[in-house]
């Protein structure tokens, strides 16, 4: 397997590819619409990676900005790879960002934040909407409450790790930025508005 599937970098920011399956079926996203491809890296898995194939693509985790979980999937559904990963990339001097739907809880059910707060600097939570309706239309999500649940993490999260982060991508058509924002400072997150097809 290339490793470059595995890893990939973005001005000095290094991206952890360790799964191709998730929660959500969004309509926005490149995989949904055909491609797994980001600029030149072809994001393509079909196998589930091990840690220590991922830690193979990571040397000096120190010399990034961030080590970034971030492919075309959703990094929680491997949770422990992830922590597993992580805590060495911190332990080498690395600084962790998670980027997820914030429907962890909801999958593995019980609170994982515990587990991130041991290795990760900034979680990044993909919001998407200002309500319910909004979010199961653009969405998709393959389970009931998902977004419930997802603004559920968003409050919970800022209590285990200190740089908690919301998100929104402008002019997908339904979506209320301002609303979004009111969302997500309400809990005690910091609002990022996203460009469409742009990794953050």
């Amino acid at each position: 397997m290339d490793t470059h599937q595995l890893s990939y970098q973005i001005d000095n920011r290094l991206y952890l590819n360790i799964t191709d399956s998730c929660t959500l079926d969004c309509v926005f996203c490149p995989k949904t619409r055909g491609s797994c491809k980001v600029g030149d890296y072809d994001l393509t898995l079909g196998y589930r990676p091990k840690a220590e194939e991922i830690m193979a693509c990571i040397s000096q985790p120190e010399q990034y900005d961030e080590v970034v979980f971030c492919g075309y999937g959703e990094p929680t559904l491997r949770l422990n790879l992830v922590v597993e990963v992580a805590q060495v990339i911190k332990q080498q001097g690395g600084k962790v960002r998670v980027n997820t739907d914030g429907l962890a809880n909801l999958v593995h059910k019980n609170n994982v934040l515990p587990k991130l707060a041991t290795c990760v600097d900034i979680l990044s939570i993909s919001m998407n909407a200002q309500d319910a309706d909004t979010y199961d239309s653009i969405c998709q999500p393959g389970l009931p409450g998902s977004f419930e649940k997802m603004l559920e993490f968003v409050s919970e999260a800022p209590r285990y790790i200190s740089d908690v982060r919301a998100s929104a991508i402008d002019g997908i058509e339904g979506v209320d930025i301002s609303a979004c924002r009111k969302l997500a400072e309400q809990r005690g997150a910091t609002f990022l508005v996203r460009t469409l097809d742009k990794i953050p």
